[in-house]
């Protein structure tokens, strides 16, 4: 794993698969805990799966894992969209694949908001949202805060409240609207959540509203994962751009 600069953020990452592949930009679950290390436990892993056909680049959020960075008022979602940026640029990519899980799916929504030229495709999994859980999440921001704050004495209580607010205060997928997801063109597969804080409702209506989605239902288990793996495989080469060699 190494690392970049981003003022006082120190970001870490991998840098991993095949050097000349397209490249795919990871975004781990774990919600503020994302981590590219919490790959390694969930049902489906791009690390492996795509190591053989991709470059692929997964990085420790801010204050998630070895990367670190100051908490002010202003921390939220944008300033997480603007690391992801910021390491596609240090590592000088135009142009690659997202893929994201749990906290993934609102990162990747505010990716495609903002760059949508810099993605080929994207592949949401069971991407967390706000249906009647927003407690669970207030409570999710709490124990992680708690557990880094002495870290952290640049911030205080008013600091902290703010940072959660400014994460989780919002509605359905928390960094876009519906009409925001029915604007964004950038083709997507949205593998379906069944659980508190990734509900089926949240997936379910990425699915209907964006105009390019492929929907996966079941993938994670033993009798699904087979399929999915080939599913998700097939979406990524079928929106890799073909390598135009340079003219002489």
């Amino acid at each position: 794993m190494t690392a970049f600069e981003r003022g006082d953020a120190v970001i870490h990452y991998d840098d991993d698969g095949m050097p000349d592949g397209f490249p795919v930009l990871l975004i781990a679950p774990g919600g503020m805990r994302s981590t590219n290390e919490k790959w390694n436990e969930m049902p489906w892993n791009p690390r492996v799966a795509l190591a053989d056909r991709f470059r692929v680049i997964g990085m420790d959020q801010r204050n998630a894992g070895r990367s670190t960075a100051p908490v002010t008022a202003d921390t939220g979602w944008t300033t997480y969209r603007d690391d992801q940026l910021a390491l596609l640029d240090e590592l000088g990519i135009e142009r690659c694949h997202v893929v994201g899980m749990c906290i993934g799916g609102p990162y990747i929504a505010g990716l495609l908001r903002a760059a949508p030229e810099r993605f080929a495709s994207a592949v949401l999994l069971q991407p967390v949202g706000v249906d009647g859980n927003r407690d669970a999440f207030y409570e999710m921001f709490d124990r992680w805060a708690g557990e880094i704050a002495s870290a952290h004495p640049e911030a205080d209580a008013d600091d902290w409240a703010s940072f959660r607010s400014n994460m989780w205060d919002g509605e359905f997928l928390l960094t876009a609207t519906g009409d925001d997801v029915a604007a964004i063109e950038v083709p997507m597969l949205v593998a379906m959540g069944n659980d508190l804080y990734h509900p089926q409702s949240t997936s379910r209506e990425i699915a209907a509203l964006a105009p390019d989605a492929t929907f996966l239902e079941h993938w994670k288990d033993d009798e699904s994962r087979p399929a999915a793996d080939a599913a998700i495989k097939n979406f990524l080469a079928g929106h890799t751009p073909a390598i135009v060699e340079p003219q002489v």
